[in-house]
């Protein structure tokens, strides 16, 4: 069996982008977290160290949203190392970071990145 985590529509305030209104003003982002851990321990012993804390995870997105970057790639590539790091029990990492209403001159939603990872490289 399989198993994942997830954290769907994070929200953020952050200071990331090219222009210099991005880095004055900032911009929201909508961030969405699926990370493959094995948490057959938790589900036999109801305990929070059979898994990883949510709680914990948040706190990284938090920490590496609030440096500001120019790239969203950077800010993700940032984020999906530090989960490797921070928290061995992660095997693979799917992550979406948008951008809501981007100053590009169109009516459009959101842009962003999204990026695969597994433990071994990949």
């Amino acid at each position: 069996m399989s198993s994942h985590i997830f954290l769907e529509n994070v929200i953020f305030h952050a200071y990331h982008g090219i222009l210099p209104q991005e880095s004055k003003t900032g911009n929201s982002y909508i961030l969405h977290l699926r990370l493959k851990v094995d948490i057959t321990p938790a589900f036999e012993t109801d305990e929070l160290a059979g898994t990883v804390n949510y709680a914990d995870v948040y706190h990284v997105l938090k920490e590496e949203m609030d440096i500001p970057s120019k790239l969203l790639e950077h800010v993700g590539g940032r984020i999906v190392r530090r989960l490797f790091h921070d928290f061995p029990g992660i095997e693979e990492i799917e992550l979406k970071l948008a951008k809501q209403n981007p100053p590009m001159g169109a009516d459009i939603h959101s842009c962003g990145v999204e990026l695969h990872g597994r433990r071994n490289g990949e």
